[in-house]
């Protein structure tokens, strides 16, 4: 899908601001999946969990990152590539680093998308147009342009953005990844186990989870 050029955006973005109706945004996942109740062990008790794939699949990929980090956006469509090819479970929780200054914001922005059952629609929304909100000096009339497109309440999604529950949500994710020694992104964890920082390239990580889904599956 060709990304959508930056003199569009500007243009939802004044028509958002006059009212004068929403954008329709063609998103590749048709439908979003419900939030899901994290596992103990895995977060803290009751939290949301960003989850594509089946609670029980023998292979489990959790990322950390930040939607500014060009890594993590080169990564985002072959990782949904590689969970739909092998019914994987794919897990995304927000690390955002201090040196990128929309990173929090836009993980904000993806929270309360959440909070309408749009997260992974935003969560990939962002990562395509990343080299445009992350150029310019307030990404925030953007971010709402992309809730438009969206088809989100306006308004729920600027209150939710400001909200404690989301930007606890965020800071919550990003205490878990510390709590495991995330330091940078993304970071990748396979079935548990951290993959090297520098094979986190598109051909490595089908390698990594085909030889996962391969030694999962029972000998005949």
């Amino acid at each position: 899908m060709k990304r959508t050029l930056p003199f569009i955006i500007v243009a939802a973005v004044a028509l958002l601001t006059a009212g004068a109706g929403t954008y329709f945004y063609t998103i590749k996942r048709a439908a979003n999946p419900p939030l899901l109740m994290a596992k103990a062990g895995n977060s803290a008790a009751g939290e949301i969990v960003h989850a594509l794939g089946p609670e029980n699949a023998p292979v489990t990929l959790e990322e950390f990152g930040d939607f500014q980090c060009p890594p993590c956006g080169k990564i985002s469509e072959p990782l949904n590539a590689l969970q739909k090819k092998h019914n994987i479970r794919l897990i995304y929780r927000n690390f955002p680093l201090p040196n990128h200054v929309h990173a929090k914001t836009a993980a904000h922005a993806a929270e309360a998308a959440a909070r309408q059952g749009k997260f992974w629609p935003m969560h990939d929304l962002l990562f395509r147009e990343q080299l445009v909100w992350s150029k310019v000096e307030d990404a925030r009339p953007l971010f709402q342009a992309y809730a438009g497109m969206l088809q989100l309440d306006l308004d729920r999604f600027r209150s939710d953005m400001d909200s404690a529950e989301v930007q606890r949500k965020v800071e919550n994710d990003k205490r878990r990844g510390e709590s495991i020694g995330v330091k940078n992104t993304p970071t990748i964890f396979l079935n548990n186990q951290a993959l090297p920082a520098n094979e986190l390239d598109p051909d490595h990580l089908a390698t990594f989870v085909e030889t996962a889904v391969k030694n999962a599956k029972p000998s005949s």
